[in-house]
């Protein structure tokens, strides 16, 4: 099991449900609420011309009708998690988050 198999089971628990969804088409008709992550970025550190460290960062965003949710406070105890902003669209509160993982 790859490690991006194993932060979908710990999303998947944080939420209470199956409803998180990685890299979702546009087409899909998703539930709420919900977790959508992505892989963001690649992190590099170099030392003596050598990769050191390589960590993925995944944007983690909480989707939910509720504006009290606790799942966001769920998400952001994560290790190595920072909150980045919040947003509503479509009366959806979005909470988004930075994963190293």
């Amino acid at each position: 099991m790859g490690l991006r198999t194993n932060l979908q089971i710990i999303l998947e628990n944080l939420l209470g449900s199956d409803k998180v969804y990685f890299q979702p088409p546009s087409t899909i008709n998703m539930s709420y609420p919900c977790i959508v992550y992505e892989l963001f970025a690649r992190d590099t550190v170099f030392a003596d011309n050598n990769t050191y460290l390589h960590n993925k960062r995944y944007k983690v965003t909480v989707i939910d009708r509720s504006p009290d949710s606790l799942i966001p406070e769920k998400i952001a105890a994560m290790p190595k998690c920072s909150f980045d902003r919040r947003f509503v669209t479509d009366n959806l509160y979005h909470d988004v988050f930075n994963i190293y993982y």
